[in-house]
């Protein structure tokens, strides 16, 4: 049975390929910025690549995602990526993955967005409620969808979205990029816990909440 899942979870990451020639070689990670003098360059648009005479099996090879992961803590779900970071082998091939496993009774993957992929997931066990948001020009209209095993939801790229365990059980999912490196920005953690923190005033005003409301959750974050 293990072995007929991970195979529809790896038919999504070769069906998540189709996408390469759209999003691929777009930016690989948040940023590069151009220099002039080549001796001070540290990064490329994605990774440098290996000797291929040195290349081995292991640079194609990830293990342990038939393993379930610790949900105990504040959202009640873990992530587990298979991107270029983890697998070195995926290094311009535009496709990545993930296991996503969620704690019982509202377990839960915050509302986030991959700014550099689309994300095609299917539910291996358990019951999620998933959804995204639409851009502001579609006037911000929310698709959501409850999940059994087996069903399958695509997140379009860049948009807002989230999954959460309605079921009593634990669940567990898969997810497909069209990317090496999706990227991720969890909207809570990144407007309320910013490295410097922002103004008050901005996020005061943007969700028209007290400022203590907001000094309080950017302390929780």
């Amino acid at each position: 049975m293990k072995s007929a899942n991970f195979l529809v979870a790896f038919a999504l990451l070769a069906f998540a390929s189709s996408f390469v020639s759209a999003y691929d070689p777009s930016p690989l990670q948040d940023f590069c910025v151009a220099i002039n003098d080549t001796k001070n360059g540290v990064f490329v648009n994605g990774k440098f690549c290996k000797d291929p005479k040195l290349v081995v099996a292991n640079d194609f090879f990830f293990s342990g995602l038939d393993e379930p992961r610790n949900t105990s803590n504040a959202v009640g779900s873990v992530v587990t990526p298979v991107s270029v970071e983890q697998l070195l082998g995926l290094n311009t091939l535009g496709v990545s993955l993930a296991r996503i496993d969620f704690a019982p009774y509202g377990g839960l993957n915050p509302p986030h967005t991959h700014p550099r992929g689309t994300e095609i997931l299917i539910v291996q066990e358990g019951t999620l409620y998933v959804g995204f948001v639409s851009s502001n020009q579609d006037k911000n209209r929310l698709f959501t969808k409850v999940l059994n095993k087996g069903d399958v939801f695509v997140f379009p790229i860049g948009m807002i979205h989230f999954q959460l365990n309605i079921g009593k059980t634990p669940a567990v999912a898969f997810s497909a990029f069209s990317t090496q490196n999706p990227g991720t920005i969890t909207i809570a953690d990144a407007l309320f816990g910013s490295n410097p923190t922002i103004n008050p005033d901005v996020l005061t005003k943007a969700f028209m909440l007290d400022k203590n409301v907001v000094k309080y959750l950017q302390s929780h974050f």
